[in-house]
């Protein structure tokens, strides 16, 4: 056999390839099938009904959503064809069949029969087999899982606990036999990513699942959603959206999640410990999670997230293994002197391009003092170009020196840092609105903003902060959110950049500059906005003379 199937089906269909893995949230236009991501080589094609080929995706966890609305809207693509292990995009698939009878297939080729596929104008998939331009590539079923399942567990897929909670364990132990796992695994606690409005099927998936009596069973977070729940109204929402995106909230409160509403749950007093098995969901908060707290969790798709909630279970697969935590590449970077905290999302943005589909190990910064923030930003700028879990820093994060250096090793040089500062800055000098807090400012990041504002912001310029209501409370009682405000900045909780939408994000902005990398990845094709990247001092700068720096740092400059 030269491949298996993982989502049976017959399928027809021209042949889109890429050898360039693809989030599809932030990526594709749900309600058009129109690639947007405008850093990928696809962008402006669309996958409707094409069989799309491509090693795995990457990205966030929500591409399951945008998955399910695809299928729901009759524009999915007619299969896909993966070469890697792949979930985001399965999982989505996987609920299309189950919940609402849209299946699309899928299926994975071996080394030697993917490039037969990229190569090919046309597929058309059978039962049992691949057939590309005439060739026929047969194709083995996903083998049976033998699960090893407590008692608890048989009674939950019997449907013992109602028909939420059964259609949950059956997903998990689809998946698990997906990634190859024979036991299911304890998790603690867990993160919903799937309350952001980013499509209808969100919508329409949560309040399915409340009216069939899902209900948590584990303490469980929720991330950003698409609107400030409190205030939307008066930010001019239209009531439309506005109330759609409330409900989606309140969908997954009234199942017992806690309305925690931020994209940074490891900022919360209850963040994970070192060793504790998990289920989050939300690419930022994993990679963060594995990487800086040594923490335990794959990254859950989109539903998935909900599913473990419901059950505390998940298939013990992946990185909550210790010998899947290995590095298998060493990205050593050659270090520029007298950098700036932009150096930060630069290196995670260039180690997930070098690092697509593995756990990298970072060396060169043993002599740097990066704070959690660095870190943050790190985690979350590589979570958009890389479909791991997590990375290593050697010298920084607790796990860096538990595994030997791999011999795969690249170098990253002054030069290359400074073709991702140029990929990064595309948008005019002329900046309309200056963008922080993707994730979610922490409170010393608010302070350091604080202590930059100097004056008041330029005229004609916006600038806005995304953080959670727990840190804008105790921004407010310190006195640091009188200060951003003395400079003209609005602190918005709830909501992130990655889910914010007009009016809150300015419809007469058509610049912005953001010191996060996630965001000046995801910006142009979420807001239609012309970007620019820099450093949070440079940020401010911008913020008070309207107009971002001509040329890349000096530290950048041979």
């Amino acid at each position: 056999m030269t491949g298996q199937s993982i989502i049976p089906g017959q399928a027809f269909g021209r042949i889109l390839a890429t050898d360039e893995g693809l989030s599809f949230w932030g990526g594709v236009d749900p309600l058009t099938g129109v690639v947007i991501d405008a850093h990928h080589p696809l962008c402006g094609q669309s996958i409707s009904g094409r069989v799309l080929v491509m090693p795995t995706t990457r990205g966030s966890c929500s591409g399951s959503g945008v998955m399910l609305d695809l299928a729901l809207n009759g524009i999915a693509p007619a299969a896909f064809v993966f070469r890697e292990h792949e979930d985001v995009v399965t999982l989505g698939a996987m609920i299309a069949g189950q919940m609402f009878d849209r299946p699309v297939p899928m299926l994975r080729l071996g080394d030697e029969a993917f490039p037969q596929a990229v190569a090919a104008q046309e597929a058309r998939l059978t039962d049992d087999a691949l057939i590309v331009d005439g060739v026929e590539l047969p194709l083995a079923p996903l083998p049976v899982a033998k699960l090893d399942l407590t008692a608890a567990d048989r009674a939950m897929l019997e449907g013992a606990d109602g028909p939420a909670r059964r259609i949950a364990m059956e997903v998990i132990c689809a998946m698990a036999a997906l990634q190859g796992a024979t036991k299911l695994v304890d998790v603690t606690q867990g993160h919903i990513d799937g309350c952001i409005l980013a499509n209808d099927a969100n919508l329409r998936f949560a309040e399915t699942m409340e009216k069939m009596g899902g209900r948590v069973t584990i303490p469980t977070t929720m991330n950003a959603i698409s609107v400030d729940h409190g205030n939307w109204r008066q930010q001019g929402v239209p009531p439309d959206f506005g109330l759609r995106a409330a409900r989606l909230a309140d969908a997954y409160v009234a199942m017992g999640a806690r309305p925690t509403f931020t994209c940074a749950p490891y900022l919360l007093e209850s963040a994970p410990k070192a060793g504790e098995n998990i289920g989050w969901s939300e690419s930022n908060a994993v990679i963060y999670a594995n990487t800086v707290l040594a923490a335990r969790t794959v990254k859950h798709p989109d539903y998935l997230d909900l599913f473990i909630a419901m059950t505390g279970r998940a298939p013990l697969s992946g990185v909550y293994l210790t010998e899947n935590r290995a590095p298998r590449r060493r990205v050593h970077i050659d270090l520029p002197p007298d950098h700036d905290d932009a150096l930060w999302p630069m290196l995670g943005y260039i180690a997930g391009q070098l690092a697509p589909d593995r756990i990298p190990l970072l060396t060169g910064l043993e002599a740097t003092t990066p704070s959690d923030d660095d870190l943050k930003a790190m985690c979350a700028a590589f979570g958009t170009t890389s479909a791991a879990p997590m990375l290593h820093v050697a010298g920084h994060t607790p796990e860096a020196g538990d595994f030997p250096q791999p011999a795969d090793t690249v170098t990253v040089t002054r030069a290359d840092l400074a073709r991702v500062w140029a990929e990064l800055n595309r948008g005019p000098e002329r900046i309309d609105l200056v963008a922080f807090g993707s994730p979610h400012f922490s409170l010393p990041e608010c302070r350091a903003l604080a202590a930059l504002a100097k004056g008041h912001r330029a005229e004609g310029t916006d600038v806005i902060v995304t953080l959670g209501q727990d840190v804008l409370a105790k921004a407010r009682a310190e006195g640091t959110l009188a200060r951003l405000e003395a400079f003209g900045a609005t602190l918005i909780p709830d909501i992130c950049w990655c889910s914010i939408t007009e009016p809150v994000l300015p419809p007469k902005a058509r610049s912005l500059m953001t010191n996060s990398g996630k965001y000046a990845h995801y910006a142009p094709g979420l807001s239609g906005r012309d970007v620019r990247f820099g450093s949070l001092a440079e940020c401010a700068e911008t913020a008070r003379t309207g107009l971002a720096p001509a040329n890349p740092p000096a530290w950048l400059r041979t």
